[in-house]
């Protein structure tokens, strides 16, 4: 199956994480000419945050997600790397529960494949908090590579 479209989903936690899901998002996007949907999702909290902290005026700006996603630093980061690397790309954010919002990206933008990142967590502590990288690889509409944290 060739593909197309893939969407890296990022998040606030993932910070420590950029380089490596921006590197293997560039290993399958580069040789396939992939099309890349960088899609941040935040909680309501997070996105309130986020407005705050970028400074965007809400009774001047017509402000989206997409539009909060795209001032991201983790965000930007990613996007001068595609750039770089010449891989095309779009931007897009989401407000609501992290697994539920990647996988209902994944759906919008007929994602070929999901990158997404998490770290490592014992039984007992996916049981009591759940895990976003869990319920995406479970319930998205096409593979999932996960990319761990590093560990020290």
């Amino acid at each position: 199956m060739a593909i197309e479209t893939m969407l890296l989903a990022v998040g606030p936690s993932d910070r420590d994480r950029i380089d490596r899901l921006t590197e293997e998002t560039l290993d399958v996007a580069g040789p396939t000419g992939a099309k890349v949907v960088v899609g941040h999702v935040f909680t309501r909290d997070e996105y309130e945050d986020a407005l705050e902290k970028l400074e965007f005026d809400r009774d001047i700006d017509d402000v989206s997600p997409d539009d909060v996603a795209g001032r991201h630093a983790s965000v930007r980061d990613i996007a001068e790397r595609l750039d770089e690397a010449d891989v095309d790309y779009e931007v897009r954010g989401a407000v609501g529960e992290h697994a539920d919002s990647i996988v209902e990206l994944a759906e919008g933008v007929a994602a070929d494949r999901v990158i997404v990142g998490g770290r490592r967590r014992s039984p007992t502590g996916k049981a009591v908090f759940g895990s976003t990288a869990q319920t995406v690889m479970l319930d998205a509409p096409c593979p999932v590579t996960f990319v761990r944290a590093g560990t020290k």
